[in-house]
This record gives structure tokens, C-alpha cells and sequence, in this order.
């Protein structure tokens, strides 16, 4: 007889991201891969808190919303394919995102990265589609990990302010980086931005 699969890390709740309505919830809270988004490249030590746990292999372009998952491949489908299911938003208005742990994890930061304008809905999600840099940015400043308490709170809730200079179709992207280990855990969540 085959055992249920227990839930794993976190992921984000509220709004609910596209893994929270279109995987269960133990895949949901499973789409770990490489931190330091949008980097490519595995080994990087994080140049705040270089005692930290280089990083491994971030996802490939194409594959950003499973976090390189196979059991999550239908995250990466583009719009075009699915038609994603959008929480309504105000443009330069705040968003609380809540973030729910089954296991929480010392952690250095969550990084919130939007599409860009002119992105492309109908491709699937690649860095080029990201702004560089992320809207918000919540870190935890304790160094070494160690010794630091880094723990979240569950739940851990960020109030985040969206560019006043996104209309329609948007992804958020939020990446909740560990401090111990190379990873993040990875959650986009569909914007309708009015």
C-alpha cells in the first residue's frame, strides 16, 4: 500500500501561489533548488554572510516556477497554456504575502522578484523576464548561522509594495534562501495588477 507523502518546507499561502492551488500540498512546500536568484551558476558564497552554505545549482531558465522539479513541471507551463489563475492588486499598493513551514529553516533572506515590462506571458518564465534586482528584500542579519537565531515565525508575513509602473499579467516570484544549506525554496504567485 502506498504511504502518503508528508509535507515538506513551506511555501507560500496567501496569496495562494500557483503551487498551493495546482500541487499537493507536500509538493508545494518541496520546490527547493539553488539560492541567489538570478544566478546561474552553483558555489557562490552570499557576499553578506560569507560563513553562510555556498549555494547549489539555481534553477534553468524555463524552469524557475518548479524549481527544476519533475514532479512540478506544470508550473512552468506559460500562460498561454494554462491560464493561470490571478489575485487581483492594486498597482503601488502594498501585498501581504504569508509564507506557512512545516519544517522552518535558518534563514538569510526572501528575495520577491516581479516581471518586467513588455515580458512575455506566452513563454515560459526565464531571468530575462524578471527585473534584476528584487522589489523587497527581507533579510536576517545574524552572523555566523550558527550561533544566530534565524529561525522564521510561522507564519512569516511580508507586506510588499508593487511598482506603481505594472499594469495587467504580472509574476511575482518569491525565494526564501536558507542560510545552512545551498538552498531556496521557490513560489510564484499570478498578479492581475490594476
Amino acid at each position: 500500500m502506498a504511504q502518503a507523502r508528508e509535507a515538506r518546507h513551506g511555501s507560500v499561502v496567501n496569496p495562494p501561489s500557483r503551487a498551493q492551488k495546482y500541487l499537493a500540498e507536500w509538493q508545494a512546500a518541496g520546490l527547493e533548488s539553488g539560492k541567489f536568484f538570478p544566478a546561474t551558476e552553483a558555489g557562490l558564497k552570499d557576499p553578506y554572510a560569507p560563513d553562510d552554505t555556498p549555494n547549489v545549482q539555481p534553477p534553468q531558465d524555463g524552469r524557475i516556477a518548479s524549481a527544476g522539479k519533475d514532479f512540478a513541471v506544470k508550473l512552468d507551463e506559460p500562460d498561454s497554456v494554462q491560464n493561470w489563475d490571478k489575485h487581483p492588486v492594486p498597482a503601488g499598493r502594498t501585498l501581504d504575502i504569508t509564507w506557512s513551514y512545516h519544517a522552518r529553516h535558518k534563514t538569510r533572506r526572501w528575495n520577491y522578484f516581479l516581471t518586467r515590462n513588455g515580458w512575455d506571458p506566452a513563454a515560459p518564465l526565464t531571468r530575462a523576464q524578471f527585473d534584476s534586482a528584487p522589489i523587497a528584500t527581507f533579510q536576517n542579519d545574524g552572523q555566523p548561522y550558527w550561533e544566530a537565531d534565524l529561525m522564521p515565525e510561522d507564519p512569516t508575513i511580508h507586506s510588499v509594495t508593487l511598482p506603481s509602473d505594472r499594469q495587467g499579467y504580472h509574476v511575482l516570484l518569491s525565494a526564501w534562501e536558507v542560510a545552512d544549506t545551498g538552498n531556496a525554496f521557490y513560489q510564484v504567485i499570478d498578479l492581475d495588477i490594476t
